[in-house]
């Protein structure tokens, strides 16, 4: 290697650990923080975004072998500790490209977001149960494919109030494998 083209790999490299540091500052120093209510114990339905929820699924289409993109999918909360969460609390979502969801959005416009509902939870090792609803009738019937489920339920407990670090939580993720005539899932990370 000659004398230029080490100094240009050299410059190339302090380039990448200078834009991986302002990354790294930008995170630490963004990090969302709640507010707790008095009246409700829950945090201000305000706080900092988070770039995914505590709560994400991925949907993958076993009859193409692709992302099962534009899929409605429903979190619903069946139950939960907390008397400020009341029930029939449910959120929205459609799978994106990759077909994820990342993030949900409230089925009501005063409802709080997943992230404010675990944070209100009375203890860091309080359980939720939860639902999530695959619409795959319409989806699969939209594509011209015959479908046995009209909709797919995957039923599950989350353990915590979703803080990252807070004794043992770890990010909730529910993979879907789906066919017209079969589903499986699993517990991801």
């Amino acid at each position: 290697m000659d004398t230029s083209s080490k100094n240009q790999a050299s410059s190339d490299l302090s380039k990448v650990t200078d834009r991986l540091s302002l990354y790294q500052n930008h995170l630490l120093s963004s990090s969302p923080s709640y507010t707790a209510s008095s009246s409700t114990n829950l945090p201000s339905k305000n706080p900092a975004p988070m770039s995914r929820d505590p709560i994400t699924c991925h949907v993958l289409n076993t009859l193409t072998g692709t992302p099962a993109a534009h899929l409605p999918v429903t979190l619903e909360l069946l139950s939960s500790p907390s008397s400020a969460t009341s029930s029939n609390v449910r959120f929205t979502a459609t799978t994106n490209a990759d077909g994820r969801v990342a993030s949900w959005t409230p089925a009501t416009a005063d409802a709080y977001r997943v992230p404010e509902i675990l944070a209100s939870l009375p203890a860091s090792d309080s359980k939720t149960n939860w639902a999530l609803r695959f619409e795959v009738g319409p989806w699969f019937e939209a594509q011209g494919v015959e479908s046995f489920w009209p909709e797919v339920e995957v039923k599950f407990t989350v353990k915590g109030r979703g803080k990252e670090g807070e004794e043992g939580w770890r990010h909730y993720h529910v993979p879907v494998l789906l066919g017209p005539w079969n589903y499986s899932t699993y517990r991801g990370s």
